[in-house]
């Protein structure tokens, strides 16, 4: 009778077979992780934009020195950038920060990674390459062609040396971007090379940690509805508010603050405070000016303008004659279209009268002025219309 089967036999009868696979396994190269196409794209698309975020500020810095020249050192400023961003991502983490947001690292055909390898695993001479690539000639190719088109070389004779030139880099242009076309197909059927830089030095992006877990993260989706949802809200209440209305009030209560800081800590007398609040804005233009039209204009009463000298001046110098003049019922006088406006804005901001400009008095009505001739010495005398004969009065009815 045959002894009964056991376990430790089997083993024992398949411990060679075992020792040969595993033999077997290890004269295979190892095998790289699966790197999704998309993880790849969106590593060079979240390079781009990190790049152009700090272009950004850099280019407003050189705006505020001069104008020129942000246009004018943008390719430095950009190269400048490029460099630190390649220096202290590919060149020390063997990486691009977008590539290691997407949980990628290079590594090379040389330097096949065998599980517990790290990504600085690169020869310098393949990063002094790749960065000369990446980025030192796109820089010179880009500087020479904004020298080039600012010098009219395309203009130029079709015999002149920089036609010649202009014509040869244009197709040099051209095949580059068709090899670029016919690398990103290869990278879209195999997944293996990017760009042309990485297929030349045989450069290619591999999981950092193969079993990353990919979990589905709604923080951002969930950020951007309360964010929408913020923003339709007050698109919703912004029309609501009355801005004219509500800064008026804000400026009021800020002056009348400060006139009673003021009278509090004695820097400002009652009677010069009771003076100046008689005075309007512009209390110092002559009568035959409007002083609506003067605030139109950007015009406002500086300290020069409130001595005698300034005054003197501004009643030479008529810029803004009165047109169509009505009087209001502190006795000044505007243009109908002014006053009419200002009168109608203040009852559509909810106000009782409007504040005028020479005298800082309520203004509720306003009534037409016209010319009349005296019979008896040829002067001409103001005579003030009533309201049926073309004044108005100061209403908030809505």
């Amino acid at each position: 009778m045959n002894p009964p089967f056991s376990l430790q036999q089997a083993w024992k009868d398949a411990e060679p077979s075992l020792a040969r696979l595993k033999q077997q396994l290890q004269e295979f190269p190892n095998m790289l992780g699966r790197t999704l196409r998309v993880g790849q794209i969106d590593a060079e698309l979240l390079d781009q934009e990190l790049l152009q975020i700090l272009s950004g500020p850099v280019s407003k810095a050189l705006g505020l020195i001069n104008s020129s020249y942000s246009s004018r050192f943008e390719p430095e400023s950009a190269f400048i950038l490029s460099l630190l961003l390649y220096k202290f991502s590919v060149w020390d983490l063997g990486a691009t920060y977008g590539a290691k947001l997407q949980n990628l690292h290079y590594v090379t055909s040389s330097f096949p990674p065998s599980g517990n390898d790290s990504p600085l695993r690169l020869r310098k001479r393949i990063l002094w390459l790749h960065g000369i690539a990446t980025v030192l000639i796109p820089y010179l190719h880009r500087r020479f062609r904004i020298y080039a088109l600012s010098h009219a070389w395309p203009d130029a004779p079709s015999k002149n040396y920089r036609r010649k030139f202009w014509e040869n880099l244009t197709r040099l242009e051209a095949v580059h971007n068709a090899l670029g076309l016919v690398s990103f197909i290869a990278f879209l059927y195999n997944g293996k090379y990017r760009t042309i830089a990485d297929r030349l030095l045989r450069l290619r992006l591999v999981p950092t940690q193969n079993t990353a877990s990919r979990q589905v993260s709604y923080e951002f989706m969930n950020r951007q509805m309360v964010w929408h949802a913020f923003t339709e809200f007050l698109i919703f209440l912004f029309p609501l508010i009355n801005t004219r209305l509500l800064r008026r009030r804000l400026t009021r209560a800020y002056e009348q603050t400060l006139s009673f800081a003021k009278q509090s800590f004695g820097l400002e007398s009652a009677q010069l405070d009771q003076k100046q609040s008689n005075r309007g804005k512009y209390w110092f233009l002559p009568e035959d000016q409007c002083a609506i039209c003067v605030e139109n204009a950007g015009y406002s009463a500086t300290v020069s303008l409130q001595n005698s000298l300034g005054a003197s001046k501004a009643r030479e110098d008529s810029t803004y004659p009165l047109n169509t003049p009505y009087v209001t019922s502190c006795l000044h006088k505007y243009c109908y279209v002014c006053i009419a406006d200002r009168l109608l804005r203040a009852a559509d901001d909810g106000e009782t009268s409007w504040s005028c400009l020479r005298c800082g008095s309520a203004v509720l009505t306003a009534d037409r002025v016209t010319k009349s001739s005296n019979g008896d010495d040829g002067d001409e005398l103001d005579d003030i219309l009533s309201d049926d004969n073309g004044g108005f009065l100061m209403s908030t009815d809505s």
